[in-house]
């Protein structure tokens, strides 16, 4: 690893657990709907009450938030902010992923939105330390 990334070693083995936890839901969901004998390309229609339903909504929330995650990430990163505040703030946005994911799962859904709190006000907080660094 290039010596100026040093730094976010612990964000960039946060970085892999996020992936590795992206796959698992694709894993899960395509199960969900092979069991289910869903037809790719339809919509899930089912509900809340279907294990397939929440599977599909669960990585479909990933994958519209792990974008603007992975932007302001790589911004942090090129700017320079503080590496001790981006390392915790990737771990929050994991961990916020990981009990969104499992809060899904199981019907949770105090705990879902809470955890969804969680990688949001992560995010949030990366944004906030990539505007302070590109402004000093």
């Amino acid at each position: 690893m290039p010596e100026a990334l040093l730094a976010y070693h612990s964000a960039f083995v946060a970085l892999v657990v996020l992936a590795s936890l992206v796959m698992l839901q694709v894993l899960i969901a395509d199960y969900a709907s092979i069991k289910a004998k869903h037809v790719p390309g339809m919509p899930v229609a089912s509900g809340h009450t279907s294990f397939h339903f929440r599977s599909v909504r669960a990585l479909g929330n990933t994958n519209e938030t792990l974008g603007l995650f992975l932007l302001v990430f790589g911004l942090a990163v090129l700017f320079a902010a503080r590496a001790p505040w981006v390392n915790a703030l990737v771990w929050a946005y994991v961990a916020g992923r990981a009990g969104h994911m499992l809060f899904y799962y199981l019907r949770q859904g105090l705990l879902r939105s809470l955890s969804f709190g969680l990688g949001l006000g992560a995010t949030l907080g990366l944004l906030v330390l990539t505007l302070m660094a590109a402004a000093s």
